[in-house]
């Protein structure tokens, strides 16, 4: 099953067996955003974490770049002093829709992610890059911060904060090379095999249960920022509810009988 561009000609989206692809395609700038492309991916972020068809998403730009951020031109049009947020601080959907949407979400990541391109990485859960990616959170040079948060919160938490600093103030450039010795990515791939290489193993997180794979997410970027005890509040409801779906059923079943499981996500 196929989708057609949501809501405009740069954010395109479409699944293939089980697993959603998310196209960010501006290729003649190198896939900046404008405030309307922005509004497009959001919107089909959403779609997409909605999507029956589709159990793990990708997120790529075309062959060459990832996304080089903002397209300041078009920031440019709405003087600073009149330009207002796209929301407010609790619409996390808004914000980090990456992180909100309920499931697995990988990053395919070739040629430079920039501004809030590697912010767009940064909010996907796992990230494969070729050998000519390369990152950088450069507001510092705007006089900006971090424009949707995730540099200053979970870029920290993924490399450490000394690391993330040196990168935020300095704006530099992250090579793909530096960035899998850090943890960063998880692997390099060459451009040719990158897509491929992703879809390879969102085939693999989609063989697990759908009902698991949004607890564990949840879980997981929650407990980032929380106690043990609330963590461990949110663990036993969530291990409650999985006793209770389909899916454990499931999972059970086909261990015992020696099948491949059929999970439906409830």
């Amino acid at each position: 099953m196929s989708y057609p561009a949501l809501m405009g000609d740069h954010i395109l989206y479409e699944t293939r067996n089980g697993v959603g692809l998310i196209t960010i395609h501006r290729p003649e700038k190198r896939n900046a955003m404008t405030f309307a492309m922005l509004g497009d991916f959001i919107e089909t972020v959403k779609r997409a974490g909605e999507d029956p068809e589709a159990r793990v998403l990708i997120v790529a730009g075309q062959p060459g770049s990832f996304c080089a951020g903002t397209d300041l031109a078009d920031l440019s049009s709405v003087p600073g002093e009149r330009r207002g947020l796209r929301g407010s601080a609790d619409e996390h959907d808004v914000w980090w829709p990456l992180v909100a949407c309920p499931k697995p979400v990988i990053a395919a990541i070739d040629g430079p992610a920039v501004g809030m391109g590697a912010e767009f990485t940064s909010q996907c859960d796992l990230r494969l890059a070729t050998p000519q990616a390369r990152f950088a959170w450069n507001f510092a040079h705007r006089g900006l911060v971090p424009d949707i948060g995730a540099g200053s919160w979970l870029l920290p938490r993924l490399i450490g904060p000394s690391r993330a600093l040196r990168l935020l103030y300095t704006g530099a450039f992250l090579s793909a090379e530096e960035a899998l010795e850090i943890g960063y990515v998880d692997r390099l791939v060459a451009s040719e095999a990158l897509l491929d290489a992703a879809f390879e193993l969102a085939r693999e997180i989609a063989q697990g249960s759908p009902f698991s794979h949004a607890r564990i997410k949840s879980l997981v970027y929650e407990g980032l920022g929380s106690e043990v005890g609330p963590h461990m509040a949110r663990h036993t409801r969530a291990l409650a509810e999985c006793f209770r779906s389909d899916d454990h059923k499931e999972g059970v079943a086909s261990f015992l009988e020696r099948r491949e499981a059929k999970f439906t996500g409830s």
